[in-house]
């Protein structure tokens, strides 16, 4: 009886691709294990096993595999349940949930190796230079990669001459899979068992007394050994005995010293032991409380807690009652920024059972977490990621806490899948029977709304910690007092006012600038023209620190112009401000204090976010000049005043989500300020100190923010009322996307009617020279999700069976926020 296999590719494929297997590999595999496939005409692939079955292809002959690549399974049931799910709802494919999924390590990849062909010797007179180079390389090396050929022939097209040499039969060319993870090995000694006894040790040191340094190594090693009971590491050895590498090396041939290596994981936990979580105060006690019973009925709570009312120590009863039980917890971050705060305040209770995920780590890094993870190791029963940590392989999770669960950087936009790992967290949950608590101080209109129809449960924190009071939020109007002549640059009068008296209180200053770079536009005064990206509809934003004009979009870069590329004319002024601009203003402002500036131009590397936070929690900076970074849920002591530069431009976004936004973050980034004895101050800067969100975020108002965002949603059908899923459709031709947007949307209005809302271009048209068109799907409540998903995806089949349309990408976007 034959026996088959149903494999997942890294590849956007709507079906699994069937291969046939043994009886003994048949018995030998299980789902989750990886296998090596061949694919199409000359590709190789690392695959994962979907399915075991006796099920022949009808429509293509099933080829065989290559070889197995795991001894047991590197990805569970629960989690390829998962992996279907987000299929299924988000509109993608199994390959594309698997790329994202798996650490990159995990995906082997196949090289193509050359060796000497073994038929016979081949007349050198008849091959080009080039060939000659290649073959004479070949006979001092058993087999070269690529690119090794590439360095030998120094030019980077070299399949020419390695097919000249193949039709030649002078070499012959096979692929080569190779496993990217290795495992950290580290270098330890100890003492060879010869010298166990005393006596043999007495003749040992006698015999080295003429040789001081190699006795020293010796004598140190024993008084390592001693203090530590545990394994001595060569590099402990030489820096401590003041011995070089060199001298341990002669104790070891000699054999004197033994070395050993042992597997280690490259990131440790090096700490004191754990100390007890703190206590709580009466409110915090009363939300625990509180959530503890809202599980008894609902898996998921929303707990709505005040900046600074300590969810944080919530959390953390939470979870030792889930670990107490010996259950796995996740604890999802929006930002990589927050993770570098949380680590510290988590191991300090939990010790090494914490471990982090998210994309600042290595691939290597990743692996070792997500074999932790496999193995239900004690390392890893708390894990603390970003969005991408709910596809470790969970055997046991017992609770999931999605901190700052408003956050947009739990949407993940590109590459498919497109999915919410909010959302995701709430499926996962589900299949694992575990809670999940969501918490934030401005929740999202959807969980809030969630929770008023009783789908999940609600708790609510109102007091900060120590019953700070909430700081006192003040607008600036800057119309008046650029009228008035009391602005400096960007900064009022009542704004360099309180930023003084902070300072010389020896308090710190938060700005808020959403905008990085020096000013987003460079304009000629003599004509008005702006430098524009060539491959994208917007202009080029101002880098003072480097002199450049850089595009946000797709990164183009070009040095900064000293007169105007369209009329010559030197008289260049910058429209607009960012961060860099605020910086070096504050620099002229206040000479005497330390400013630094947190975007993600100063962000990158993977410690880059630590040493921010660390010099401001230190006290080393005075003025702290940031982005959005700046206002997820970081905990600082010492900041009095945050000021907000510009609350203009978030609010004039065109986007239905702009207002709720832009609460979200002002009231973020003013809960930065005032967090311990003090009451903090926030000014926020506007044109239009009485726009509705302003008064609602100055007296700290969510419910009335809710109730009037919420009329507007039930108006114009809008999530949470309605669910909508975005269609977007991209081609380098505009006439090309024009026509195929227009048939698009019309087969979709044949099916909808008037729930399908364009094709419309986009605010930025052209990104990457790619035309953008949008069209919009909305979903009432009783209209059936998966029935309009799958009518969809028969209009997209036919829309890619046009031959005129088959180059244009159409991208699909379940939940776009």
């Amino acid at each position: 009886m034959p026996h088959f296999i149903d494999v997942i590719i890294p590849v956007p494929l709507q079906k699994l691709f069937t291969y046939s297997v043994t009886e003994a590999e048949s018995q030998f595999l299980k789902p989750g294990m990886r296998v090596a496939v061949p694919f199409g005409k000359s590709k190789i692939y690392t695959g994962i096993v979907f399915k075991v079955h006796n099920n022949e292809p009808t429509a293509y002959e099933a080829k065989d595999i290559q070889q197995i690549l795991d001894e047991a399974p590197i990805v569970n049931p629960p989690q390829l349940k998962l992996w279907e799910w987000i299929a299924s709802y988000y509109m993608c494919t199994l390959g594309d949930v698997m790329r994202a999924a798996l650490p990159n390590a995990f995906i082997l990849e196949s090289e193509t190796v050359v060796t000497k062909s073994k038929l016979k010797t081949i007349d050198e007179s008849n091959l080009k230079d080039d060939e000659f180079l290649v073959y004479e390389a070949l006979q001092h090396q058993s087999s070269l990669k690529i690119h090794d050929i590439s360095n030998i022939l120094d030019k980077k097209n070299v399949l020419p001459v390695i097919k000249r040499l193949i039709e030649k039969n002078a070499v012959s060319v096979e692929e080569e899979v190779y496993e990217k993870y290795r495992p950290k090995l580290v270098r330890f000694v100890k003492l060879h068992n010869n010298y166990a006894s005393e006596s043999a040790l007495q003749n040992l040191l006698e015999e080295l007394s003429r040789a001081p340094k190699q006795s020293e190594v010796v004598l140190t090693l024993f008084s390592i050994s001693a203090k530590t009971k545990k394994p001595v590491k060569v590099s402990d050895l030489s820096e401590q005995s003041g011995g070089s590498s060199a001298i341990i090396k002669t104790l070891i041939d000699k054999g004197i010293l033994e070395e050993y290596h042992i597997q280690m994981d490259r990131v440790q936990f090096e700490g004191e032991e754990a100390e007890a979580s703190k206590k709580l105060n009466e409110y915090q006690e009363t939300a625990l409380t509180e959530i503890k019973s809202a599980f008894q009925n609902q898996q998921v709570t929303l707990l709505h807690g005040v900046t600074s009312s300590g969810k944080t120590e919530i959390y953390v009863k939470l979870i030792e009652a889930v670990i107490a039980k010996g259950r796995q917890v996740l604890y999802l971050l929006p930002e990589i920024a927050l993770t570098a705060q949380l680590i510290n305040r988590l191991q300090d209770y939990f010790g090494e059972k914490v471990s982090v995920f998210h994309s600042k780590y290595s691939s290597h890094e990743r692996v070792e977490v997500w074999n932790n993870v496999l193995q239900n190791s004690a390392k890893a029963q708390i894990i603390l990621g970003a969005r991408s940590s709910i596809f470790l392989p969970f055997s046991d999770l017992g609770l999931i806490v999605v901190d700052e669960e408003h956050e947009q950087s739990f949407k993940q936009f590109d590459p498919a899948p497109r999915y919410q790992a909010r959302d995701t967290a709430v499926v996962l949950g589900y299949m694992h029977k575990a809670n999940v608590l969501m918490g934030s101080a401005t929740p999202s209109l959807e969980s809030y709304f969630n929770a008023k129809q009783n789908k999940y449960g609600f708790v609510e924190l109102k007091y900060r910690h120590n019953d700070v009071l909430m700081p006192d939020i003040e607008l600036v109007d800057i119309k008046e007092k650029r009228k008035k002549k009391r602005m400096k640059g960007h900064f009022s009068d009542r704004l360099m006012e309180e930023m003084t008296e902070t300072l010389e209180a020896g308090q710190q200053v938060i700005l808020f600038q959403n905008r990085r770079g020096f000013s987003p536009i460079v304009e000629c005064n003599t004509c008005g023209h702006s430098p524009q990206c060539p491959n994208c509809d917007v202009s080029l934003t101002y880098h003072q620190y480097r002199s450049q004009l850089r595009c946000h979009y797709c990164g183009y870069v070009m040095a900064m112009i000293k007169g105007c590329t369209a009329c010559g004319s030197p008289e260049l002024d910058s429209k607009g401000f960012g961060t860099e601009q605020i910086e070096e203003e504050v620099k002229v402002l206040f000479p005497n204090h330390k400013v630094a500036r947190m975007d993600l131009d100063t962000t990158r590397g993977k410690y880059g976010y630590e040493k921010i936070i660390t010099a401001l929690e230190q006290q080393e900076i005075d003025i702290l000049v940031g982005t959005q970074m700046l206002t997820k849920g970081l905990d600082f002591r010492n900041v009095r005043l945050v000021g907000i530069m510009n609350a203009d431009n978030m609010l004039n976004f065109p986007d239905f989500r702009a207002h709720e936004r832009s609460f979200q973050l002002m009231l973020q980034v003013s809960g930065r300020a005032g967090r311990t004895q003090e009451r903090g101050k926030v000014l926020i800067q506007t044109y239009n100190p009485h726009h509705n969100i302003l008064q609602q975020v100055s007296t700290n108002n969510y419910i009335d923010m809710f109730n009037e965002q919420m009329n507007d949603r039930y108006n114009f059908k809008y999530p949470p009322v309605y669910k909508q899923i975005k269609i977007t459709l991209k081609h380098k031709d505009y006439n090309r996307v024009e026509t195929a947007s227009i048939w698009y949307a019309k087969s979709l209005r044949q099916l909808f009617g008037d729930h399908v809302l364009g094709p419309e271009s986009p605010p930025i048209a052209r990104i990457r020279n790619q035309f953008h068109k949008n069209i919009l799907v909305k979903i009432p409540k009783k209209q059936s999700l998966s029935k309009t998903k799958e009518a969809i995806i028969k209009v997209n089949n036919s829309f890619q069976s046009i031959k005129d349309f088959r180059s244009v990408r159409v991208i699909l976007n379940v939940d776009n926020f």
